[in-house]
């Protein structure tokens, strides 16, 4: 009887000429919470590499735009440097849409709680967002929409907090704003109504862009009525409290 030791016997589970037993799959759940993962971290590469570039670059062209683009009308605007707006626009700016500019993270709380309590009361319908806030929308977003532009515009808000800077802010702010219907930014705006350039507004012409921002389609800055006149002269008188208080200090 041959006693062959030489080949020891090999269990068939660990002969090397079989296969490596196949890896158990993830479960489904795993999986799909991984590209959940990978999109939202590809969302967030990429929003901030486009925040980062508007700080640097005008926005060419925005969806508000595009919008009147592809109904017909066209559009005007003209990039102006915040340095050569005259100064009581950004002023008039303050004094119309937000008191606070210079002193909140993009965020006025007490304000949205004010337009809250006022809203409940009935009446003319207010807003509490900041510049920082309507800035966001305009330059990354769309008009109108629920909780989910309001999510994106919160986030975007915090963004440009962050990468710009409020100067940066009230720059593209006035430069991209809707000021009437085709038309966009001070400068624009400007030329349409008042037949000069945004860089020698008076305080009275600054409050009537001012007071027609919240809503240019439905306001005119040239011979205004109504409210919009009201409101327009309340603003003018507030370009020298917001001048004397350094309301706008953080646009030095």
């Amino acid at each position: 009887m041959s006693d062959d030791r030489s080949a020891p016997y090999a269990p068939a589970s660990f002969r090397a000429s079989d296969p490596p037993p196949a890896r158990p799959r993830r479960p489904i759940a795993r999986r799909l919470l991984g590209w959940i993962g990978k999109a939202l971290l590809g969302f967030v590469i990429v929003t901030v590499l486009w925040v980062l570039l508007y700080r640097f670059v005008p926005p060419p062209i925005t969806l508000t735009m595009a919008g009147d683009m592809l109904g017909g009308h066209s559009v005007t605007k003209k990039w102006m440097p915040l340095s050569d707006i005259d100064p009581d626009m950004p002023r008039a700016a303050i004094a119309g849409e937000d008191g606070r500019f210079c002193t909140h993270h993009g965020f006025d709380f007490s304000a949205m709680a004010n337009a809250a309590y006022r809203n409940a009361q009935g009446g003319r319908i207010r807003g509490g967002s900041t510049i920082s806030q309507q800035t966001a929308k305009n330059a990354f977003l769309f008009q109108g929409g629920g909780y989910v532009r309001k999510a994106l515009e919160a986030y975007f808000t915090v963004l440009i907090e962050a990468l710009w800077g409020k100067r940066r802010i009230m720059e593209v702010y006035l430069n991209i704003a809707e000021t009437g219907i085709g038309t966009y930014g001070v400068e624009a705006g400007s030329i349409r109504y008042f037949g000069h350039g945004a860089a020698r507004l008076s305080p009275s012409e600054a409050g009537r862009i001012a007071a027609i921002l919240p809503l240019p389609k439905k306001r005119a800055a040239k011979a205004p009525k109504g409210f919009t006149r009201r409101h327009g002269n309340t603003i003018a008188r507030r370009v020298g409290v917001v001048r004397n208080d350094r309301l706008d200090g953080c646009l030095g």
